[in-house]
């Protein structure tokens, strides 16, 4: 994979003896890139840590990346780059394109990520969708390290909440109240004057939102199917009796509690959506996926041990599994909060935040902060088509290129630096090279708020540099249209990474 920067690292990391980590430093009077390697390296050398920086800036200065190193203050390496590096880090992304940045899993793992899964008794909410949005960042990130990721959508399509639907629907057709705690809404109504079952007529609206919404699931998990295959799995289980019912000893294995498997006679004697999670996990496992990621709101923190503990007990590593919690989301609108309540019909629903903002906005918001943050969205900005509005005017600086690159036509690209590279074309250079790292951390961390908080600077570091620079029938045309088509590609990638499309026009 190109990685300039990394390679940089790299080479100095060798002649340090020891990992060195380059930084930015907020005053550009202090280089391109700066190191506190020294500092750290003393006391393990016994040596004082100007010393060391004075001995790694010495041999940083012969490299050929290198135009000049000074040490500052108590042994930091400040490093000023040759315009070769830059020549060299333009021409590595260049010829990578699309891929730049691309591939770095050391072993591909086939993964499944676990997404929205809400029940079905209603259109999927704005809360349901950050955890779609989430899901596929990740997935799409997974992807682009190299690994092999399909989406799944599991059914809770069986137990009290789906009967409760189904009662609230046939009590509209019988011209009465929903039962207590039952559902309510515009949406309830609707599917009584339909007729039939409004159950598989929920499902299909809920996988139309969700291919609008740019998610397309591989496939879909039914709860009511894997029940049927418990039984099988019960001996497996570390089981005991209590009060008619059958518990899982899951605190045994690092759970905080037990957990009811199957109920007791008098409530049913039927299993519990605890007894379908086993399934489901061994399921998906045995599936020959590496590794399993659910995708799960906040108030589900307990399942995380649950899952762990279930894995033990069927003797699969609990390192296959993990599970991501995202917090909620608010929507403001005209300085108001609206509140979400499926069951009251008082609710926003996915498909109405996509109709005032779109699909581009929605994306972009529900993923740009991360997981276990709360967000609000403000509809009033998230639908400007302004500047002010961040997605717009990271799209805008990807429009603004496609079109410097059509009024260009054929003229030559290339990465072949000038002899003084200017501070805003270094700076843009440099920023296009955080991105190897930038979706690796993402990737990593499965937090891919990272993305589009980078695309912002992108897009700063290309507006700051465009306001400075002409790029068509300047003296560095050349190299310019080539910064430009790598910033172009650098920014469709980032889009791309949470869902959002990269417009050639605005």
């Amino acid at each position: 994979m190109p990685d300039s920067l990394g390679r940089l690292e790299a080479r100095l990391s060798d002649l340090a003896g020891a990992a060195v980590e380059l930084e930015r430093p907020h005053d550009p009077a202090h280089g391109d890139y700066a190191t506190n390697a020294a500092l750290q390296l003393a006391p393990t050398r016994k040596r004082p840590p100007r010393e060391l920086g004075e001995e790694l800036a010495v041999s940083a200065a012969e490299l050929d990346e290198v135009e000049r190193a000074e040490v500052a203050g108590p042994g930091f390496v400040n490093l000023w780059l040759a315009p070769a590096w830059y020549g060299q880090a333009l021409a590595e992304m260049l010829e990578a394109g699309a891929d730049y940045g691309a591939g770095w899993a050391e072993s591909q793992e086939r993964v499944q990520v676990e997404m929205v899964s809400a029940n079905p008794t209603g259109p999927i909410v704005v809360s349901a969708a950050r955890n779609g949005a989430i899901g596929d960042c990740v997935a799409r990130l997974l992807e682009f390290a190299g690994h092999e990721v399909e989406r799944e959508y599991y059914y809770n399509d069986s137990g009290a909440q789906m009967e409760l639907f189904r009662a609230s629907i046939e009590a509209i057709r019988r011209g009465e109240e929903p039962p207590e705690n039952g559902y309510r809404g515009e949406y309830v109504v609707e599917l009584a004057n339909e007729g039939g079952d409004a159950v598989p007529k929920m499902l299909a609206q809920i996988e139309a939102t969700l291919e609008r919404f740019r998610i397309h699931f591989d496939s879909w998990a039914l709860q009511s199917k894997l029940e049927q295959r418990f039984e099988e799995f019960l001996p497996r289980l570390d089981t005991y009796e209590k009060d008619g019912a059958t518990w899982a000893r899951s605190s045994a294995y690092g759970d905080e509690d037990d957990r009811v498997l199957i109920r007791s006679p008098e409530k049913g004697g039927t299993p519990t959506y605890r007894a379908a999670d086993v399934v489901y996990l061994a399921d998906k496992l045995e599936r020959g996926f590496d590794r399993a990621i659910y995708v799960l709101g906040a108030d589900h923190h307990g399942t995380r041990n649950w899952y762990a503990a279930v894995a033990r007990m069927l003797g699969y590593d609990t390192d296959r599994i993990e599970v991501l919690l995202y917090q909620l989301v608010h929507l403001i609108k005209g300085g108001q909060q609206a509140k979400m309540s499926k069951r009251r019909g008082d609710v926003v629903f996915l498909d109405e935040l996509l109709d005032e903002v779109g699909v581009d906005a929605a994306r972009w918001y529900l993923a740009n902060r991360g997981p276990d943050q709360a967000i609000e969205i403000d509809i009033d900005l998230a639908a400007e088509r302004t500047e002010k509005n961040p997605v717009y005017y990271v799209q805008y600086a990807h429009a603004r290129i496609a079109g410097i690159r059509r009024n260009a036509g054929d003229a030559e690209v290339s990465p072949a630096a000038p002899a003084d590279v200017a501070p805003e074309e270094r700076d843009l250079i440099k920023r296009l090279a955080e991105l190897p790292d930038v979706v690796r951390e993402a990737a990593e961390r499965r937090g891919p708020q990272g993305v589009p908080n980078y695309a912002i600077r992108v897009a700063d570091d290309f507006h700051r540099f465009y306001h400075h620079h002409r790029v068509l029938d300047s003296d560095a045309q050349a190299f310019r249209l080539g910064l430009c088509t790598a910033t172009q590609t650098v920014i469709a990638r980032c889009l791309d990474l949470i869902g959002v499309e990269a417009p050639d026009r605005m």
